[in-house]
């Protein structure tokens, strides 16, 4: 007879203070806010059953939307002139929370206070944030947010809804021209949306006059009247199933002459006068636009938070299943082994919650730079360009990184827990499904990390144009060495002239200063290949066609040199978490956490470094006996770490890792011994 499932005491010898201030550490700045979320009684109720019908899906996540906003739930971000805290950060992490709870629920929140009425705080002036927000915020104007269209998804400036000014009415006249024009995948707007802020392009011009383009502006669109009933010249069709995130209201919107009045235009960055006349304080269309779009990052800072905050769920499931399950008898011994204790299932799970740990910290980083950046600027103040750019760019890479590693993590936890996994009661089959569409929305992961790459490569042109004769020489010079270096089998002479000498004492690999050093390395020497690649594009007489196709043929180094910047970000943001830690056992294990993160980022890419001279093969295998080192000495505080994600027993819902699994079996088995 097979020994009984049991949940054995963690042998960490972490005390709960250690405990707390490791969850102090992943909570960030707005712990205390994650703190009150927590202790809400009734937050393991904000949940829908697996399996349940669309329409009794979209019903209950309706009502439930209704509770938060009685609650409070929604003023986090919205100015206090309306009824808000004026606290940007605390709207993220009230929205990142709700990852616990129902997924269909959190979006369906993001769309209505983060989208919508995001986009009448951000784009809207001072009249319209008194007008709407109060209704936005208490639920009473349910609304959506229609960007997206059916043949423009990343490219929104090339979308086709226009917005025509009649000055003889003072009314827009808003239009689909054609089927791929339509606003598609729009929450709320298949059941419950009553108004939409509209992406179009926006044309106007004096009587008289041939109507002028100004480029994309936002338009807020009645859809249906208080009754439900969708207005003259609205089309509304229902987008149906999907794979996941049925308690979303998915829909289509089209427009045939619908007319609003001028007011409706939000008009923050560019107004139209009563007579036609445009006019805007940004004269670049290309500037105003990328400066509207940069207003509206809160949302896909979200996206990425509650990506994490799913992957942090599903390893709190599989890492607390893999402590109970066991598996074969060890040979002499009494009893089978928790899988956990297996390498191979060590490997599995304890690197993904080391890079979890690391995106958190990340996350939190890019969360307070929202916060200060969008503060400063609904004070009123000047806001530095420079910082707004490494927002945008930083947020597009983040989100990217941490929506893949949840799509990696709830699969890899799904396949740890076997078939009990693939029950709808263990959770993970369902964030799964409900997660998989986070990267592509909010920006498709792969156009977003071509984002941050063309980024950088504008910030090394700026640096390299600042150079002086003898610093361009030098540069070149550089570039020489490294294609020797690259040429030469010498692989150990390359790591000594890199100061990382093969051959030495194993424990370097755990000096994070050549951690960052091999990474930093690899992100310069990738951004400098890549610059010499695109650089014939700017030569004189290339077509554009010339042009395109260069740059076409370089994207896999593009997105290569994105990855390679972004991985030295969130190692930084690691270490400056360690750094800050003041308890000395909670800094210790944060410390290991984050040396895994690290060689782990080192081994997922060793092909590079190998090719390029920057370790050895001796040190490859050094870090890969490292991380297996790793994975032994961390696996008997992989309850401590999970739990310091701090969510609450009552929370987590899925039967294998609360002990509800574990009570069925023994009774199984008491059963069978009774026969």
């Amino acid at each position: 007879m097979a020994a009984p499932l049991s949940v054995p005491p963690s042998p960490s010898d972490v005390s709960p203070t250690t405990v707390d201030a490791v969850r102090h550490a992943l909570d960030g700045r707005w712990s205390w806010l994650r703190d009150e979320i927590r202790a809400r009684d009734d937050f393991a109720e904000l949940r829908v059953e697996p399996g349940t019908d669309a329409e009794t899906y979209r019903a209950r996540v309706w009502e439930m939307l209704g509770q938060l906003a009685a609650d409070g739930h929604a003023v986090h971000g919205f100015p206090t002139a309306v009824g808000g805290r004026g606290d940007i950060g605390g709207s993220v992490v009230s929205f990142e929370m709700l990852a616990f709870a129902d997924l269909s629920l959190q979006v369906k929140s993001g769309v209505q206070w983060g989208l919508f009425g995001g986009a009448i705080q951000a784009l809207g002036n001072a009249e319209q944030h008194a007008r709407y927000l109060p209704s936005v915020m208490d639920l009473s104007l349910p609304g959506c947010f229609g960007m997206t269209e059916t043949g423009h998804g990343s490219d929104v400036q090339s979308v086709h809804t226009t917005a025509t000014y009649d000055p003889a009415t003072q009314e827009f006249v808003v239009d689909t021209p054609t089927e791929s024009a339509r606003k598609d995948y729009i929450g709320n707007a298949a059941r419950d949306g009553r108004m939409a802020a509209v992406f179009v392009q926006l044309w106007s011009a004096p009587e008289g006059e041939a109507p002028t383009r100004h480029g994309v502006h936002a338009v807020l669109v009645p859809l249906r009247d208080e009754d439900g009933t969708v207005l003259p010249g609205v089309e509304i069709t229902d987008d149906g199933h999907k794979e996941g995130l049925n308690g979303v209201d998915n829909g289509r919107l089209a427009f045939r002459g619908v007319r609003v009045p001028r007011e409706n235009l939000l008009d923050r960055y560019g107004t139209v006068a009563a007579d036609g006349t445009y006019s805007s304080s940004i004269e670049s269309e290309n500037r105003r636009f990328f400066t509207m779009l940069g207003a509206l990052v809160r949302g896909r800072i979200s996206v990425s938070g509650s990506a994490v905050g799913a992957a942090q769920l599903a390893l709190t499931i599989a890492i607390r299943y893999g402590e109970a399950r066991r598996q074969f008898a060890a040979p002499g011994g009494d009893g089978e082994i928790a899988i956990l204790d297996y390498l191979a299932h060590q490997r599995k799970l304890l690197p993904l919650l080391a890079r979890t740990y690391a995106l958190r910290f990340a996350q939190n980083e890019l969360v307070e730079m929202l916060h200060d950046i969008q503060t400063e600027r609904e004070a009123g103040g000047s806001v530095d360009e420079k910082r707004q750019r490494e927002l945008e760019s930083r947020a597009a890479g983040i989100k990217a990184l941490s929506t893949w590693n949840a799509t990696q993590v709830i699969q890899v936890c799904r396949e740890a827990c076997g078939g009990q996994g693939y029950l709808s009661e263990n959770r993970l089959g369902t964030l799964r499904t409900d997660t998989d569409v986070f990267t592509t929305f909010e920006g498709d992961n792969t156009v977003l990390l071509q984002l941050v790459a063309k980024g950088l490569i504008s910030g090394y042109a700026d640096d390299f144009g600042h150079l002086d004769t003898l610093g361009t020489i030098r540069f070149v010079a550089d570039q020489v060495l490294d294609t020797v270096a690259e040429r030469t089998s010498l692989h150990a002479l390359a790591e000594r002239l890199r100061g990382a000498a093969a051959g030495g004492d194993d424990e370097e690999v755990l000096d994070s200063s050549w951690q960052i050093k091999l990474l930093d390395d690899r992100e310069e020497h990738t951004l400098d290949s890549l610059v010499r690649r695109l650089r014939p594009a700017r030569g004189k007489g290339v077509t554009p066609d010339r042009a395109f196709d260069i740059f076409n043929r370089a994207q896999d180094h593009l997105l290569h040199a994105a990855r390679t910047h972004l991985d030295g970000l969130v190692l930084d943001a690691f270490n400056r978490a360690c750094d800050a830690e003041t308890d000395p056992t909670a800094q210790e294990l944060m410390r290991s956490v984050c040396d895994l993160y690290a060689l782990s980022v080192i081994e997922d890419d060793k092909g590079w470094f190998l090719e390029h001279g920057r370790i050895s093969a001796a040190r490859s295998k050094a870090i890969t006996a490292e991380i297996n080192k790793l994975c032994r000495t961390l696996r008997p505080h992989a309850r401590v770490l999970i739990d310091a994600f701090g969510i609450p027993e009552h929370w987590i819902g899925a039967p294998i890792a609360t002990g509800e699994e574990t009570r069925r079996q023994e009774e199984a088995i008491a059963h069978a011994d009774s026969l």
